[in-house]
């Protein structure tokens, strides 16, 4: 059953090389450079950068879809939400066991570089995603 216009968002989730997710939702949460934000409909005007994370979408359907994704940027206006991020993977794409050996790599490798601590922070994200569809 569609619900009216201003009880709902429209959000598209988008990775650089293709688009992850559309849908009505009712609820968005992910992570900014200023911390977590939760955008429900009629939401203020809003452009930010978000950091590698997890994005929770609440549909309009009442489901729950977790991704994991990149560095990117978070955009809300007139109850359209766009998430553009470099890579972005839905929980249910994600391997879990290879997940957790590329999160021990990067553990391993003991780097402090801004690329090493990339890496690490995709990994615990991609495993949070999982985890939290579960």
């Amino acid at each position: 059953m569609a619900e009216s216009t201003d009880k709902v968002l429209q959000v598209e989730l988008v990775a650089a090389d293709r688009l992850v997710w559309s849908g009505q939702a009712t609820m968005v949460i992910a992570r900014t450079t200023e911390g977590d934000v939760g955008i429900l409909p009629n939401h203020a005007p809003l452009l930010s950068s978000i950091i590698e994370g997890v994005v929770d979408v609440q549909t309009a359907e009442g489901e729950t879809w977790i991704a994991a994704v990149d560095a990117g940027f978070l955009s809300v206006a007139d109850n359209r939400v766009s998430i553009l991020a470099e890579r972005a993977e839905m929980s249910h794409e994600i391997d879990l066991e290879k997940a957790r050996e590329e999160l021990e790599r990067c553990k391993q490798a003991g780097e402090n570089d801004d690329e090493a601590q990339e890496k690490l922070r995709r990994a615990e994200a991609r495993i949070r995603a999982v985890e939290r569809a579960s």
